[in-house]
Parts: C-alpha cells; sequence; structure tokens
C-alpha cells in the first residue's frame, strides 16, 4: 500500500468507532447483479467500477457471472488482450468472511493514524483494509508469476499505481474459454491417472510457494483449478509470509485441506505425511521464472 495513497484517504479518517456509529449509514456493496454490470452502452452500466474499468481500457464490457464466494463475486469479460476474469470484492462488512487478522498478523503498517483506522475498523480503515486487500492480491499474483508458478497472468500492474485504481477489483487471464471455463478441482470428474498427476502438481504447488516463503491460507480442491491437465492455484488475498506468527499454524492446515479435500478423487495421503512431502520438495528447485516486458 503506497503512502501517497494512504496520505490521501487519512486526510478526514475517522478513527473513532463511536464517530462512526453516529455517522450516515450507506448501502453496503454486497453481491452486484449483473443487470447493473451490463448494458448497451458503457454510460448507462449502473455499477460505478464497471465503468471505471472500461473508461481504463482494462474491458470492453461484463459477459456473465461466474462464481460467487464469500468475499467476492467472479465475471468472464471481454478485453483487448481476450477474455478476462473480474474477481469484484464486496465491501467488507457486507461479507461473510471478515475475520482476516490471523492472516495480517506481522504487516507492519508506518503510519499510526492508518494502523488505528483498521484496527478500529472505522469507515476509513475499512476502505484502507478494503484497498489493501485488493493490493495484495495483485501483489501476489505478479510474485507468483514472475517466479514461474501455475496461477492466473494478472493483467493490471506490476505497479501499485495501476492496480489501485481498479479496487475493488482485481483482473486476470479467464483460465478457459468463455463457453467453457476452467473448473475447480473440487468440481472436475477425473480419470485416476489424471487424479494422481493433480495430486502431485497440488503438491509442488503449495512446495513452490513455501519455496518463496508464502503459506496460502485457504489451499484446497477448492481453490485449485484443473485445465489442459494442469492445475492452476488461485485466490490469494490471504497469502502469508514468515514474518506472520501464524506461519506454520496456516502452512500445516494448508496441508490437512489439500489432503482432505482430494478424497473425492480417491487419492492422496493423510495431513502429516503430505506436510512433510511439501517441505522436502520445497527444498528442490522451483519452476523457470518467467521474462515480464515492460
Amino acid at each position: 500500500m503506497s503512502a501517497r495513497w494512504i496520505e490521501a484517504e487519512l486526510e478526514d479518517a475517522d478513527t473513532a468507532p463511536e464517530r462512526r456509529r453516529r455517522s450516515i449509514k450507506k448501502k453496503l456493496l454486497g453481491r452486484r447483479r449483473l443487470d447493473d454490470l451490463t448494458a448497451g452502452h458503457p454510460e448507462q452500466i449502473a455499477d460505478d467500477t464497471i465503468r471505471r474499468l472500461i473508461d481504463l481500457g482494462h474491458i470492453t464490457g461484463i459477459v456473465a457471472e461466474l462464481k460467487s464466494g464469500k468475499e467476492a463475486t467472479a465475471y468472464v469479460a471481454r478485453g483487448p488482450r481476450g477474455s478476462v476474469l473480474v474477481k469484484l470484492y464486496r465491501e467488507l462488512e457486507a461479507r461473510s468472511f471478515k475475520n482476516d487478522a490471523a492472516y495480517r498478523e506481522g504487516q507492519v503498517i508506518l503510519d499510526e493514524r492508518a494502523a488505528r483506522a483498521m484496527k478500529s475498523r472505522s469507515r476509513k480503515g475499512l476502505e484502507m483494509l478494503q484497498a489493501g486487500w485488493v493490493s495484495a492480491e495483485y501483489a501476489h499474483l505478479w510474485a507468483l508469476w514472475r517466479a514461474g508458478l501455475s496461477v492466473p497472468e494478472p493483467l493490471v500492474g506490476p505497479s501499485p499505481f495501476d492496480y489501485d485504481a481498479t479496487t475493488p477489483a482485481v483482473l486476470m487471464r479467464l483460465i478457459g474459454t468463455e463457453d467453457q471455463v476452467a473448473p475447480r478441482l473440487s468440481d472436475a470428474r477425473l480419470t485416476p491417472e489424471e487424479a494422481r498427476s493433480a495430486w502431485q502438481q497440488a503438491v509442488q504447488g503449495l512446495a513452490d510457494l513455501l519455496r518463496l516463503g508464502y503459506a496460502h491460507g485457504d489451499y484446497s480442491t477448492y481453490n485449485l483449478l484443473w485445465w489442459e491437465n494442469t492445475v492452476i492455484i488461485i485466490d490469494f488475498p490471504q497469502l502469508t509470509t514468515r514474518q506472520n506468527p501464524n506461519f506454520q499454524a496456516l502452512l500445516r492446515r494448508d496441508a490437512h485441506s489439500l489432503a482432505t479435500s482430494f478424497r473425492k478423487h480417491d487419492v492422496g495421503q493423510d495431513a502429516e505425511q503430505t506436510l512433510r512431502e511439501v517441505q522436502r520438495l520445497a527444498r528442490g528447485w522451483g519452476p523457470e521464472p518467467r521474462i515480464v516486458l515492460p
């Protein structure tokens, strides 16, 4: 999160919860209706975020809703570089997933007013947490993409100045096609051979994250896609580093979630075996880094 952005937001930051309770309540932006995101002409689109993404040239329009989760809804869109996945976050107070403190521990926020606003979850604090959640997903996507991991290609950035302008949306290349979007591994129907390959790739993916010093925080077949016999890792806003005192617990939970969720495919190991295999693989070589041209 850039200092420029923090200073601008804190000019009228309300860090006192009692003042927030007296403020005028606004309608929270939860799950958007598809009708509000589409129209015959961009100026007729009701949603401010989608109009902004079109004005910035990132997309030309929304095609369909793909999936709605606990903190965001994913939409298929078209853009100048092909098919796009637009992940549109709900406002923090409108999400079913709100307890993100375990993932944020260990983060250093140098501006005391920003830290107080976020801790008190004041209006400005929630806006900062929202923007930080989006910025974190972009930053993690770029780091993992450059490192050669099997993740969707981010389509805005790598400068935070560029992706700050898309909040509360994250844009990445669509995995699959408009007519056949890549399924989650939890929904994919695999042959025994495909299941074994998917398991090996999934374990390797978790090891690749660990080698870079990351724990995913929610690693299971629900956050892994299956496309052209390849596992693609998704959903990174809660990605955490070794600076987080909960790192080992989150890594262990990732291994447990992966092993448990793969039981549907009749393949895998128990959680402790999975964790040991991930740690062993993390000591080996990683994938070939990608070259990102300016």
